[in-house]
Parts: C-alpha cells; sequence; structure tokens
C-alpha cells in the first residue's frame, strides 16, 4: 500500500473503480494487494473511520497482516464493534456495554423470580380455596375408572 496520491483502483480486486473506504480516507491508491479492501468497502466509509479513529491504520494494518485471511473478516468487525463502542464510551468501551446488558439480566432474572413465585402462591390459594378439595368424599385417593363401563356407556 505505497500512498501514490492517486485514487484509481482499476487494478483492485475485482475490477472496482473507486477505492476502498480506507484507501480513499487515506488518500492512497487502492492497490490489488489492499489488505483494507476486502472488509472495508467503498459504500461503507464511516466503518474505517470509526476504527480508524481509535486504533489507527497502521494498528491495522498489522493487526490485519499477522492473521490468516479466513480470520480477518471477524477481526475486523470486533474491531468496527469495539471502535463504535469505544467512541459511545471512550472509558469502558464495549466492557460498558457488556456490564449495563448484564445488570439488565440481573433485575429482568429477578423479575422472573419473582412472578414464578407469585404463579405458584396464587395456584397455592386457588388450590387450597377450592370447595372440591373441602368435601370429604376427595379425602381418599380417587379409584381408577372402570374400563368395561367406559366401553358399555360410548358404544366400544
Amino acid at each position: 500500500m505505497k500512498d501514490n496520491g492517486g485514487s484509481g483502483g482499476a487494478g483492485r480486486k475485482q475490477g472496482a473503480a473507486s477505492p476502498c473506504a480506507a484507501c480513499k480516507l487515506l488518500r492512497r491508491r487502492c492497490s490489488q494487494e489492499c489488505v483494507f479492501a476486502p472488509y472495508f468497502p467503498a459504500d461503507e466509509p464511516h466503518k474505517f473511520a470509526s476504527v480508524h479513529k481509535v486504533f489507527g491504520a497502521s494498528n491495522v494494518n498489522k493487526m490485519l497482516q499477522e492473521l490468516p485471511e479466513h480470520h480477518r473478516g471477524d477481526a475486523v468487525s470486533s474491531m468496527v464493534y469495539e471502535a463504535n463502542a469505544r467512541i459511545r464510551d471512550p472509558v469502558y468501551g464495549c466492557v460498558g456495554a457488556i456490564s449495563s446488558l448484564q445488570q439488565q439480566i440481573d433485575v429482568l432474572q429477578a423479575q422472573l423470580a419473582l412472578s414464578q413465585a407469585e404463579v405458584v402462591h396464587m395456584r397455592m390459594r386457588q388450590y387450597s380455596t377450592s370447595p372440591v378439595n373441602h368435601s370429604p368424599e376427595n379425602h381418599s385417593p380417587p379409584s381408577p375408572p372402570d374400563s368395561n363401563h367406559f366401553w358399555y356407556e360410548h358404544g366400544g
């Protein structure tokens, strides 16, 4: 990625005429070997802008060069996520977002446990106040149904 001052991208991958977002922002010629081109397309300039602002183009270039190609896409996704989180929260970044989500999970789990306890309490109250449960004939276990009786009544 030599800086030749031009923005010609005729030799780039897939024959694209415009430079990738990284080369355009850095005002470089986007070559066919450009490490940024597959991950920072020209139509998504905000992705590289935030990554460049937080990590710097040189560091991103080094990170991508050190990774096998099959891991680079995931690395770029992570860098974009972290960069956007750092721009929103410069101190905690994505850790702040994760912490906030964990607190929401804790609150929701407590609410769920309370709701489940209320359901059990309501069922117990319903069971204990049901008139069927207080009748004398319900104190003995129910007898199994007579299968012959069923068949005679239902035409079996």
